[in-house]
């Protein structure tokens, strides 16, 4: 009797169950049919051509307007360092002094013989004059007259060899001072005072910068050079240049550095490895705060007339692509693939995939799919 109960009671229980299930079912499917008829309202914009100007951006290596190697002509040890790293010096100011002992012998060598040379030539000379006397009064033959000047001639050479011989001993000895070749700051110094130096040591002494202007280094890719010689009137890229307006440096704490500076120059020929095209910008640096070897970016703005401009918000990514919705005349979605001319802070300017006149959908993206049919906001 209580295992007929049990089996009735687990019937009853199954039975419910079922119906539970079926009632759950057919409450989602209608909940579905319901969802499917719903028409989404869209926000929407249409896209038409402007006038814009954004900011293009490159990254930049900034390089003294001269950095100069200071490098030992005479060999020797370093007896004094006049300057630290670091220091500005001025043109013409001592940097560095080699031992002068051995040239400073080797100029008195050389002055003692020009003085021996010079007394020579004096004797030739008083010599042939003697002699010319004598051969006027025919007391003695010409031969000894050419014999005398042919004297006198070698005396007047060995005079210009004894110059010429003190003026590089000279020049030898100057070398032993090393000074600044122009204004500009003091780099590192790998030798200390005692260095055997010469022309063959892989270092030089130091590097002085002169960093009262300095250059930003930049590249710009082959699209963007294409972009730049269109935006510019001038039959040359030397004419362009011109016409670019000042551009500005933002260093590496993203502050703006207070100089505008001025693009000046671009390379002749792209970098086959890389397939872009150096410039180079020119900025005041009268407080020394840019040194070489700075990064920054390079801010140029750039004017663009008639071009597509859409609120980044306004698109979504597939598969590396930047998407956009837009509204057919059956108020179905149409999915399209476009193309980045450039980037702002919210907006994209586009190159490739939209046209005047198009019905964008503006907002709300993350809820629709391509194919469905959806209801325009006014």
């Amino acid at each position: 009797m209580q295992q007929h109960l049990k089996a009735l009671l687990s019937t009853i229980f199954r039975t419910s169950m079922v119906g539970y299930c079926l009632l759950v079912l057919q409450g989602c499917s209608s909940k579905a049919e319901k969802e499917k008829t719903v028409t989404p309202l869209v926000s929407t914009v249409t896209v038409d051509t402007t006038s814009v100007t954004t900011e293009l951006e490159f990254s930049g290596m900034l390089e003294g307007i001269s950095n100069i190697e200071i490098r030992p002509q005479a060999e020797g040890y370093l007896e004094k360092i006049f300057v630290d790293e670091g220091a500005y010096v001025r043109k013409g100011q001592s940097l560095f002094l080699i031992n002068d002992t051995p040239y400073s012998e080797k100029l008195n060598q050389s002055t003692a013989s020009l003085q021996t040379a010079l007394a020579n030539r004096e004797k030739a000379r008083i010599e042939a004059t003697r002699i010319q006397k004598l051969v006027d009064g025919k007391v003695v033959s010409d031969v000894q007259l050419k014999n005398a000047q042919a004297e006198l001639s070698a005396a007047n050479s060995a005079v210009r060899q004894a110059e010429a011989a003190k003026k590089s001993a000279a020049i030898s000895k100057g070398f032993t001072l090393i000074k600044a070749p122009v204004n500009g700051y003091v780099g590192k110094l790998p030798y200390r005072v005692g260095s055997l130096v010469g022309h063959n040591e892989p270092e030089p002494l130091s590097v002085v910068s002169d960093i009262n202007t300095m250059y930003a280094y930049f590249s710009m890719s082959e699209e963007a050079f294409l972009q730049f010689k269109q935006q510019y009137p001038g039959k040359t890229i030397e004419e362009k240049i011109k016409r670019i307006p000042s551009v500005r440096l933002m260093l590496p704490d993203n502050s703006v550095y207070e100089e505008q500076g001025k693009v000046d120059i671009v390379q002749g020929q792209f970098d086959k490895s890389t397939g872009s095209i150096t410039f180079r910008a020119s900025f005041p640096n009268s407080g020394g705060l840019l040194r070489s070897g700075n990064t920054g970016k390079i801010i140029m703005s750039q004017y663009n007339k008639n071009v597509i401009q859409i609120p980044q918000s306004a698109t979504y990514e597939l598969q590396n692509k930047v998407m956009a919705y837009v509204v057919e005349k059956n108020n179905k979605l149409k999915s399209v693939s476009l193309k980045i001319g450039q980037k702002t802070a919210l907006n994209y300017i586009i190159s490739e995939g939209l046209k005047p006149g198009d019905i964008l959908v503006s907002k709300g993206l993350e809820r629709l799919h391509e194919g469905i049919q959806v209801k325009v906001s006014k």
